[in-house]
């Protein structure tokens, strides 16, 4: 039993090891790129490398570079809205703000 168990973390090990960095994301930033995929993408560039559709919008991976992400989840809590008149208003709950937050942090 210890051989089997011992033989299956090297292969998990090896696996993980063999994986391309990025490829994989955790369940949280996998809900996050899902919201992003749906709600963002059609104006903003939501990779590491893509150009956002619309050129006003930022790209999300520069975000951070932009606001402090802490205050970017209190506008998500409350409603962010922005001056530009095509962005919608978000209001969204904390599961969905963390999962966001683990998104974006995978972009930094």
């Amino acid at each position: 039993m210890k051989r089997i168990a011992r033989w299956l973390a090297c292969l998990a090990l090896a696996v993980a090891l063999m994986a391309p960095a990025g490829v994989a994301l955790a369940d949280g930033a996998q809900r996050g790129l899902v919201f992003v995929k749906t709600n963002c993408a059609m104006c903003h560039a939501i990779g590491r490398y893509d150009e956002s559709p619309l050129p006003i919008a930022p790209p999300l991976r520069s975000l951070h570079e932009l606001y402090p992400i802490e205050s970017l989840e209190e506008a998500l809590a409350e409603g962010i809205v922005t001056g530009h008149p095509t962005m919608p208003q978000f209001q969204l709950d904390a599961a969905r703000i963390n999962d966001l937050m683990a998104y974006l942090a995978t972009l930094e």
